[in-house]
């Protein structure tokens, strides 16, 4: 039998015990220690202070922390194994998971349904009365696989070369049932009343999910083995309803493009409109889709995790203490923090809001240069690096090319668009003049749209259709996916986007 050690938190003052022997890793997960690189000692995402006890440093802690930063006691969560007792000090945030109270019209149906939006980042459920269309009760989490990564490719690496696939997908699995049961608590309603279950969400949470080998989506042309409509019983999934309930993963259309994008472009009507318009999906991955009734064009690309803190020094998510937005007032900056009196990091809305307001300063140069320094203090101790700004422009340079290829191959250019319309956690936050100013986003501010959370509006709106009059099919069928690497002007374009557009 193996030696048990006591951990208390701080300043959760909670304590528990543990194996000798367990990895940080896989405890503190659940107390809000975030692993945006998937524990692989890349970022500093799962720092944390020992107070008392030891905690061995490791060589890629110190490439990762200073020598400063380890003489005080910080250490990379990802990076210990429990030995003896220990007192860590943890910033244990709250953070808002977007939701939807979007009102849309419906055919009333019997019983209850469940929509689901299955993020990579964080998960959302609500319960509907189909008779009413009400929402009866909401439920919201961070997606348990975030353990093993910030993004789909960490993910995927998981999967595969750790062979923990099977475990990523039960663990979704028994999150969401648990999500389930909690929505029929808080409501007080009966499992009994309940008829369908639709779940969204993009390739790769599609394909762990449903017990498809994510391994093909790791290298080009990263397609799935299956982007289709998955229907299962309870029985199958071993949740505890009744055996006639339909649970649906609803279908993507390729590589990354998965059924949360798609329902976001059926929603805001994109194949009904003789109009041109963009919806851009900026949660932790970045999707893009552009068109009209006659072809729907869409494509992904890496920047999301740039646009939720990941891979910037101090970068985090929209949580307590994080700078979430910087304004420019008489020359001076001013950040606001979710939450506190004193940031600990800044999030995507952040930090395009202070590189926007550095632009108008004249602080950086439109190649992404400092006027002078490395760094710039944004508030202490949260500072801005070369680095972090270079990371941006590489996110943000990938979108705004994906857009202009994209309008390029359906005939049509940024003066053609109707409507933008942003969605996804970051797309709900961002500052469309802070957008439009660091050249994310070349149109003007009145055809920008906040969409909120699409992905779960169109998966509430499914449950009220039936496959054969479902215009969400509909849409998919006149949808194209475009494998962005591979286009000829790529390149170029990106190189003429990356910069930031000049005042």
């Amino acid at each position: 039998m193996k030696n048990k050690s006591r951990i208390t938190l701080l300043p959760l003052n909670q304590s528990f015990e543990v194996e000798e022997g367990s990895q940080l890793h896989d405890v503190l997960f659940t107390y809000g220690v975030e692993f945006p690189c998937g524990g692989h000692a890349r970022c500093r995402g799962c720092r944390i202070r020992i107070n008392e006890g030891t905690l061995p440093i490791t060589a890629p802690q110190k490439q990762i922390l200073s020598d400063k930063e380890i003489e005080e006691g910080w250490r990379l969560a990802c990076q210990g194994e429990v030995q003896a007792d220990l007192v860590i000090e943890l910033d244990q945030w709250k953070s808002d998971i977007l939701s939807d109270d979007s009102s849309f019209q419906f055919i009333p149906m019997d019983g209850l349904g469940i929509a689901i939006d299955l993020g990579t980042t964080t998960l959302a459920a609500q319960l509907i009365d189909r008779t009413t269309g009400e929402v009866l009760a909401i439920e919201t989490a961070i997606n348990p696989q975030a353990r093993f990564g910030g993004d789909i490719m960490t993910r995927i690496d998981a999967a595969t070369r750790l062979k923990r696939q099977n475990e990523m997908q039960r663990m979704i699995r028994v999150q969401l049932y648990g999500m389930i049961t909690e929505l029929f608590e808080s409501s007080k309603r009966s499992k009994s009343d309940l008829k369908r279950i639709i779940i969204v969400g993009n390739a790769v949470m599609h394909n762990i999910f449903c017990g498809l080998d994510v391994t093909p989506m790791g290298f080009h042309p990263f397609e799935p083995i299956s982007n289709n409509l998955e229907i299962f019983s309870p029985k199958d999934l071993e949740w505890d309803l009744d055996g006639n309930v339909s649970i649906e993963f609803l279908p993507g259309v390729g590589s990354f493009i998965g059924s949360d994008i798609l329902v976001g472009a059926w929603v805001q009507s994109m194949s009904e409109s003789d109009e041109v318009r963009v919806l851009v999906d900026l949660g932790t991955n970045g999707e893009i889709m552009v068109g009209n009734r006659e072809k729907i064009l869409t494509a992904s690309t890496a920047a999301g995790p740039a646009f939720e803190g990941a891979g910037i020094s101090m970068g985090m998510r929209a949580a307590t203490g994080a700078i979430s937005t910087v304004t420019l007032k008489n020359g001076e900056i001013v950040p606001k923090i979710l939450g506190a009196k004193s940031p600990r990091g800044i999030c995507g809305s952040g930090l395009v809001d202070a590189v926007s307001a550095y632009l108008d300063m004249g602080l950086i140069k439109a190649d992404g240069r400092f006027l002078d320094g490395e760094s710039i203090m944004v508030m202490d101790p949260v500072m801005i690096t070369q680095k972090d700004i270079r990371e941006l422009q590489l996110a943000k340079g990938a979108i705004a090319t994906g857009i202009r290829l994209l309008l390029h191959e359906l005939g049509s250019s940024e003066d053609d668009v109707e409507e933008v319309y942003l969605s996804g956690a970051f797309g709900n936050y961002i500052s469309k003049r802070s957008s439009r100013r660091i050249g994310l986003l070349n149109f003007p501010q009145k055809r920008i749209t906040t969409a909120g959370n699409t992905a779960l509006l169109g998966a509430k709106k499914a449950l009220f259709n039936e496959q054969k009059i479902n215009h969400f099919y509909s849409l998919r069928k006149i949808t194209e996916h475009l494998d962005l690497s591979m286009h000829p002007d790529f390149t170029e374009v990106f190189a003429e986007l990356v910069n930031f557009p000049q005042k």
